[in-house]
């Protein structure tokens, strides 16, 4: 990373993505979904001077932790499903995030921000925060996290802690 002065929030998160090994390629995006972030094959690109929202950075490695390995290769590529993300892939991508945010210890209002999320970033955090985790189904079929009644049962923690924070 060539960039200086970045926050210590997004230097969290730049850390925590290494440590799971999703990598983040620096590059001058001219159009992307979200201003300064789009998928690569096994990577985030983060163009730094057009990112607004650094929040949004988790949802997107978020998608690449919740598909397949052999679907985070063609990530971003023509080769890329036309179907992707599916909903509970989307569903997924959006609960990990606050998972990864809980664990960073960020407030979940810098990932749900009011600016994104289709104007639903206060009922996400509303029901997240009540432990109502839609999408949960999905991440503990991936096995990247338990339900409560799982975690009991197998002696283990239950989300928001993560088992492992990339799908096989």
């Amino acid at each position: 990373m060539t960039i200086k002065n970045l926050s210590p929030e997004l230097e969290k998160i730049l850390s925590f993505l290494s440590e799971i090994r999703i990598e983040v390629v620096e590059k001058e995006l001219e159009t992307s979904f979200l201003p300064g972030l789009s998928l690569g094959p096994n990577c985030l690109y983060i163009d730094f001077e057009k990112l607004l929202y650094p929040g949004d950075i988790l949802h997107e490695a978020g998608h690449l932790a919740v598909t397949t390995s052999a679907e985070r290769k063609v990530a971003g590529t023509d080769e890329m499903a036309s179907d992707w993300p599916t909903q509970g892939e989307e569903m997924g991508a959006i609960l990990w995030s606050f998972a990864a945010a809980k664990h960073l210890e960020l407030p979940v209002a810098f990932v749900f921000h009011p600016d994104g999320y289709k104007n639903e970033s206060e009922w996400l955090i509303s029901n997240f925060t009540n432990e109502t985790y839609i999408g949960l189904p999905f991440l503990e079929w991936t096995g990247l996290t338990l339900s409560k009644e799982r975690a009991v049962k197998e002696g283990k923690e239950a989300f928001p802690k993560m088992l492992k924070w990339l799908r096989d």
